[in-house]
């Protein structure tokens, strides 16, 4: 499943950008006050060549746009947009224009830090103001700025409308790529959820007040492993008329899947932005149009249905047909034409009257993908010919090979022909094709294997194709955890060359289409996997869009994909939409064996081994049902309010909207998975500290065994000091520290250990019974410690991204401010500073022993119900089961 999240996916379809002149960047100078308050941010503007050089005294006459980076990001990733835009603009001779400026963020780790997120969201708000005064005085001065944000730059711009200060007037246009608007990718500190909850309830709430703000949210597509693009669709409740949300695959002229840093400079998809662009400026403010519905206008016909004609706000209704040409009618209900080196025009005429008992829809495809209007309809009822007609140009949508145009006989009833121009042509090659059609006669209903099939069953129709269109129905694909493969056979009767087939899957309630060209004959593979679930009041059925060639006979089959491998594919979108959850089940599975081992020492008197425990306690049923009647009950009114007059909070399991909840299967699937890294995470940690205790074994002189006094002076300083370093400095910082600390006193303990028994071996006739008895009891505190030791590893490593960031941002400030873990790092110093110290025999004749080896197994219930969308919540349940065990060492 991780193999083929990471690397079965279509091949790279983008082509790289390229600038034709140096790229330059001037920084802007920020005022005194807003330098010092954000030391690590500045503002740039790009430029090359010659408009670099004009620009240096920023007398700005463009249209501003800011482009804001994401995780990690770059502010030079603004190059592609703003070099394509200069070449625009230089074909329109600079009648307009856009300046592109860009935001230097550090490359700060948002993602998986959230405490810069407010401030990176207010340098911002002071950027804009800063961008519009450079515009003061001009004749046609900006009164607002676009803004383009790269993954968590497009949370940040949807941020400023949080801040208490900021006017939405001051932006009106938003373009998101790859940004994970829903949830964080990995929720790892409170900032970050925090600042989703704040963003995403401002949007819901206060939609009303967002209806100026245009928004575009566009996803990747499966290339982008890093952020699903199930995230990337916003709050539904925000969308009304004024945003719209695609995946770059359905995007026409682009119809590319982008991983997640080509979406910024994958030049089909940035042709497509900047086309936009240029279509949204008002001729008479020279500035990005005030009017919503005219910018919605031009993104759906930019990156939802392009009709293959350039945009017009206002197109003419009715087009005079002009020209010498001449008229031809057509009666045949089928009918294709092909054009070469033809000098005179035609107007080919389908009269209505005669088809419309028979057929439904009317079907015409043309293969000339220029942008000039083809297709009319006319009222003239006696006439062969038509003076005066419909532009249907505009109904048309355009595919990769072709632009294709569906018409339903019943909405036209005032036509009484259709005409089809062909134009002159020199030395160019094209097909035209139209026929009359019964819509049932091309619907056909394929059922999907189901997800427990288990490859025992299939589906497969034939296309017997008389026609240029089939619709073929995918039943009851409605689940994101459902993924099967299409196979599409085709065979023509003849071998002569014919136009590619053009294979589209469809999917109504979202823009995430995917798009394939074929050769006929041929074999293809189409891989059916769904990004968001089908709405619950939604019951539209996906389709498979056959664009086919005349002639030639498709067969069309699905087969679940356990048929021909192992249910990887399952896995696959389990892996891809929950991963970020795995982390908690891990941990849940080592707390239950840790749990096993304080048991086992009650039972026994002895601490039997990690990866026995795992086996024997780290059971599903323990655990799963539990949450799933919690998960059940709370679709209840009564225990609704009985949760919430506990103070209770909300159950992780139930937060995401249903269908998109978790599958049944789901958390069992990822509590095996959670299992199986458990225990190999633990033969991995068990092996590395044998190998490092053998270095150090030949390092070190050799030790005896001895007693640690629990408490003493230099250990309340040491832990003192790493209390302060937490304070001044960094949490994780503190945590990593007391982390390799006990590390060493674990390999120590190993080394004194294998000194002994060896010793012994040696001098059989000095070993005693109180040896052996020493020997036992360190093995047993060493099987207990490497088992913390595994639980602390875990804990470190959710730690680590505000480490990183700290260390990444040191020459600005020592002190990480907010930090996501100081006060835990304090307690995890004063727990491990005791239990590095300890061994079984003090917990043993603790009274608070059964009550600590029972507190586990409830503890891996709850960190599973609240921690799976709240990562930062996973120490504090492993603190406070360690906390009983410093207990019992003391009581």
């Amino acid at each position: 499943g991780v193999r083929d999240v990471l690397f079965f996916y279509e091949e790279n379809r983008c082509s790289m950008t390229y600038m034709y002149e140096y790229p330059e960047y001037l920084k802007i100078k920020l005022t005194k006050k807003t330098a010092k308050r954000y030391p690590a941010y500045e503002l740039y503007l790009y430029g090359e060549g010659n408009y670099a050089e004009e620009n240096k005294n920023l007398l700005l006459t463009g249209i501003p746009v800011l482009f804001l980076p994401g995780n990690a990001g770059s502010y030079k990733q603004v190059r592609s947009l703003g070099s394509i835009a200069l070449r625009k603009a230089e074909d329109v001779d600079f009648k307009y224009h856009f300046n592109f400026f860009s935001v230097n963020f550090n490359e700060e780790l948002v993602a998986l830090y959230g405490g810069s997120l407010q401030r990176q969201t207010k340098f911002v708000h002071e950027c804009i103001k800063v961008i519009l005064k450079l515009y003061r005085d001009r004749e046609f001065a900006p009164t607002s700025v676009a803004i383009v944000g790269h993954s968590m730059g497009g949370l940040v711009a949807r941020a400023l409308l949080t801040l208490k200060n900021f006017k939405p007037e001051l932006i009106n246009l938003l373009v998101t790529q790859a940004t994970p608007h829903v949830a964080p990718v990995m929720p790892l500190d409170k900032y970050l959820t925090d600042f989703y909850t704040a963003v995403n309830n401002h949007w819901i709430l206060k939609a009303q007040d967002l209806r100026n703000l245009t928004t575009l949210s566009v996803a990747g597509g499966f290339r982008d492993y890093q952020v699903r693009s199930g995230l990337t669709f916003l709050p539904r409740l925000s969308q009304h008329d004024s945003a719209l949300s695609v995946v770059s695959s359905a995007v026409p002229r682009a119809w590319a899947s982008t991983d997640h840093l080509s979406i910024v400079w994958c030049k089909e998809l940035i042709l497509a932005t900047i086309r936009a662009f240029f279509d949204l400026i008002d001729e008479n403010t020279r500035q990005i149009t005030e009017d919503p519905k005219k910018r919605m206008s031009v993104l759906n016909h930019h990156f939802v249905r392009h009709p293959a004609k350039i945009f017009e706000e206002n197109p003419d209704i009715f087009t005079a047909l002009t020209g010498a040409f001449m008229w031809i009618t057509v009666k045949a209900s089928k009918w294709t034409y092909s054009v070469y080196n033809d000098s005179d025009g035609k107007y080919f005429t389908f009269p209505l009257a005669s088809h419309r008992k028979s057929y439904s829809h009317v079907y015409c495809e043309n293969s000339m993908l220029s942008t000039s209007s083809w297709i009319y309809g006319c009222m003239n009822s006696n006439s062969s010919t038509c003076l005066e007609a419909t532009d249907l140009s505009w109904r048309a949508e355009l595919l990769p090979t072709t632009k294709v145009v569906i018409l339903k006989l019943q909405d036209y009833s005032s036509l009484s022909h259709i005409v089809v121009q062909v134009p002159p042509t020199a030395g160019n090659k094209y097909t035209l094709g139209c026929e009359f059609f019964k819509e049932d006669s091309r619907t056909v209903q394929l059922p999907v294997t189901h997800l427990f099939s288990f490859g025992l069953s299939s589906s497969k129709i034939l296309l017997n194709s008389t026609g240029l269109l089939y619709n073929v129905q995918l039943q009851h694909f409605n689940h994101i955890y459902q993924a099967f493969k299409i196979y599409i056979d085709s065979h023509c009767q003849s071998l002569r060359e014919r136009k590619p087939s053009v294979y589209r899957l469809h999917i109504p309630w979202s823009h995430e289409d995917s798009i394939i060209v074929a050769k006929v004959p041929s074999f293809t593979e189409i891989s059916a996997k769904l990004h968001i679930a089908q709405p619950q009041n939604d019951s539209s059925i996906p389709e498979l869009n056959i664009y086919s060639s005349s002639d030639c006979q498709y067969e069309v089959s699905s087969t679940n994909l356990f048929n021909s491998y192992c249910p990887y594919i399952l896995f696959f979108q389990i892996i891809r939409f929950h991963a970020g959850a795995l982390p908690v089940y891990i941990v849940s599975n080592i707390l239950l064996a840790y749990g096993g081992q304080l048991c086992t020492l009650i039972s026994t008197g002895q601490c039997s081994d990690f990866s026995l425990e795992l086996v024997r306690t780290a059971k599903p049923y323990k655990v799963e049902p539990l949450i799933s009647i919690v998960v059940f009950l709370q679709g209840f009114n009564w225990f609704r309010e009985i949760w919430e007059t506990l103070s209770l909070p909300e159950v992780d399991a139930t937060v995401p909207s249903s269908p998109d909840a978790w599958f049944p299967l789901v958390s069992l699937i990822l509590f095996l998975f959670g299992t199986g890294i458990a225990y190999w995470s633990g033969v991995f940690i068990s092996i590395s500290l044998r190998l490092f205790s053998s270095l150090w074994l030949a390092l070190m002189r050799p030790t005896v065994l001895q007693k640690d006094k629990l408490i003493t002076p230099r250990r309340l300083c040491r832990v003192l000091s790493l209390a302060l370093v937490s304070w001044t400095t960094c949490g994780a910082f503190a945590v990593l520290i007391i982390y390799l600390q006990y590390l060493f006193k674990v390999l120590k303990g190993i080394h004194k250990v294998r000194t002994q028994s060896s010793m012994d071996s040696i001098s059989e006739a000095t070993q005693s019974l109180c040896n052996s008895a020493t020997i036992a009891e360190a093995i047993n505190s060493l099987k207990m410690h490497i088992t913390i030791l595994n639980l602390f590893t875990w804990i470190v490593l959710l730690n680590l991204p505000s480490l990183i960031y700290w260390l990444k941002n040191l020459r600005y400030n020592v002190r990480l401010d907010p930090d996501p873990c100081r006060s835990t790092a304090i307690i995890i110093t004063c727990i491990l500073e005791i239990l590095m110290n300890s061994s079984t025999f003090e917990v043993k004749s603790s009274k608070l022993l059964k009550i600590a080896a029972k507190v586990p197994l409830p503890l891996s219930v709850a960190m599973l119900a609240f921690g799976r969308m709240h990562l930062y919540k996973v120490p504090h349940f492993v603190m406070f089961s360690l906390l009983l065990h410093v207990l019992c060492c003391i009581v």
